[in-house]
């Protein structure tokens, strides 16, 4: 029998306590960059709602009027739900990359260290394809859909070069927004598990691949255990995100890999323990 190779990041560790603690949140935009790239993540999300006919707004609008018409017309199945994350995976897997590759090459250009930003960026991109593999031991994604994800993934790799040369610090916030839909389609996911309308996944085992990269402990693997994980996840990039677009792009050091004297107090760390929704601010870590 052949293993699977050891991943090239060792995750962190999660308590059970940490990732039932993560909230749905939302960073106010501030300044005409955040106010960019919160219209470029809405727009994207219409696209993505499109593309893998999820409409909970319209959803919850009939619902209040009509239930029994809501759930037949907009009702989300496992089935939709994997389709949708395998999407969103499929996407949310381009800008760490995006980001670390143009970091590596400015680095060398200009023959000077990055501050320890590239390999965060590249362990972020690490981890949501990690996302999309598990996922995709659950459902396989039909032609359309598969089209769907080329085209998309070949849209966004493009826009995201071109918008990283020109704005890093509006992309970070950008992908934190993103993280931010995340995080919430997750937490809806698993709400709707706890109502009993997913009832296919209420005993569905987490497959062995994400067994192995969370270090899922026993009686703690079942499909909703998985989805917190990745809500944890994706909230983590959120931080990270809202994070990076507060420093100076070029100059300021990667909070997330620097060490700290006093280790009592909160800090960035890689794990969830001292999670902050919309990021740290500036002041509190340069």
């Amino acid at each position: 029998m052949v293993k699977h190779p050891k991943p090239a990041w060792e995750h962190p560790i999660y308590t059970e306590e940490q990732i039932n603690k993560v909230t749905v949140a939302h960073r106010e935009a501030k300044t005409w960059s955040d106010y960019v790239a919160l219209g470029m993540i809405r727009t994207l999300r219409t696209v993505m709602d499109l593309a893998t006919g999820y409409k909970h707004d319209h959803a919850v609008s009939l619902g209040k009027k009509d239930p029994a018409a809501a759930n037949q017309k907009y009702a989300m199945t496992e089935r939709k739900y994997l389709i949708r994350n395998i999407f969103l995976e499929s996407v949310a897997g381009v800008p760490g990359l995006v980001a670390g590759m143009l970091r590596h090459l400015h680095s060398m250009r200009r023959m000077k260290r990055d501050n320890g930003w590239i390999e965060t960026l590249l362990e972020e991109s690490y981890n949501e394809r990690m996302h999309l593999l598990t996922f995709l031991k659950m459902a396989s994604p039909g032609p359309f859909m598969r089209l769907m994800v080329l085209g998309a993934q070949g849209v966004f790799f493009n826009a995201m070069f071109i918008s990283y040369l020109i704005s890093p610090r509006t992309c970070h916030r950008f992908v934190g927004y993103l993280e931010e839909e995340a995080v919430l389609t997750y937490t809806r996911e698993i709400a709707d598990l706890d109502a009993g309308r997913l009832p296919q996944w209420e005993k569905m085992e987490a497959p062995q691949i994400a067994i192995d990269y969370w270090k899922m402990p026993e009686g703690k693997r079942t499909m909703r255990d998985l989805l917190l994980y990745i809500r944890a996840d994706e909230a983590k990039h959120r931080e990270v995100n809202h994070t990076l677009g507060n420093l100076d792009q070029k100059n300021d050091p990667n909070p997330y890999v620097s060490e700290y004297r006093d280790l009592t107090k909160p800090h960035p760390t890689k794990g969830i323990e001292y999670l902050q929704p919309t990021g740290w601010e500036r002041k509190d870590i340069i």
